[in-house]
């Protein structure tokens, strides 16, 4: 009876008893879905920001403005932001259309990525993220240390690091973008196994309140996960990438 697991809603109005095979299965199941959802945007984003790399006319309207470019910018942050404030109270199907939909976009304001770097560093770049991302994801998942007292850190690190990239954008020093380069793939290996370990407090929503909210969830927990992975591959490139 001491391996079985106590498990609430969201808003702790009801608790469910799981055994202990239900409560290492579901967990599993669940980030089947996240990780599924996560390879599918890396793969949509990578495949927009490959065509709009090799389509002129698509480079000429993405970057022949700085305000085109400014503007997807910020689309991308407002979408990010209606996705993970909206999510549960939209459908499954806008939910997933609103995942796909911004992969797509941060795949076109990627594609510098491919006009700014070689193919072969931006092919060993990533799969050095994805080593790193994997190992710290699986350290999330697997360790029995609690991480949430890493959250107020991480959050503190994260704002004094844009904070950092935005001064250093007028200022242009050389020494401050190695100090951002390296604080940021610290930051976000460590968010991956933080916001690993996030997500599989809530892998039992499915239990509590259903199939279509726990599909839901998976897409969050898939967006949180892909901006982690992104920014640490954008972080490493600063390091490993070769500029053509």
């Amino acid at each position: 009876m001491s391996d079985n697991q106590i498990v609430s809603n969201r808003d702790g109005s009801g608790t469910m008893q799981l055994s202990a095979e239900d409560a290492a299965r579901i967990p599993a199941q669940f980030f089947s879905q996240v990780y599924g959802w996560m390879a599918a945007g890396l793969a949509i984003t990578g495949g927009m920001a490959l065509f709009t790399a090799a389509t002129p006319a698509l480079q000429q309207f993405v970057f022949g403005t700085r305000f085109v470019f400014i503007g997807l910018i910020i689309l991308e942050l407002v979408v990010v932001g209606f996705l993970s404030a909206r999510i549960f109270q939209w459908t499954r199907a806008q939910a997933q259309a609103a995942f796909i939909g911004y992969a797509l976009l941060n795949g076109v304001t990627l594609s510098v990525v491919f006009l700014a770097y070689t193919a072969d560093s931006i092919a060993s770049t990533f799969f050095t993220t994805a080593l790193m991302f994997g190992v710290m994801s699986a350290f999330g998942y697997f360790t029995k240390s609690d991480l949430s007292g890493w959250g107020k850190l991480l959050s503190m690190a994260l704002i004094g690091l844009v904070i950092a990239m935005v001064v250093n954008m007028f200022w242009g020093n050389s020494t401050l973008n190695l100090l951002v380069s390296f604080v940021g793939v610290i930051l976000f290996t460590a968010l991956a196994a933080y916001d690993t370990q996030k997500l599989k407090q809530i892998a039992f929503i499915g239990v509590t309140e259903g199939e279509d909210m726990s599909h839901k969830a998976s897409i969050l927990g898939a967006l949180t996960l892909y901006l982690d992975f992104v920014n640490l591959f954008l972080f490493l490139l600063r390091f490993f990438g070769r500029r053509r």
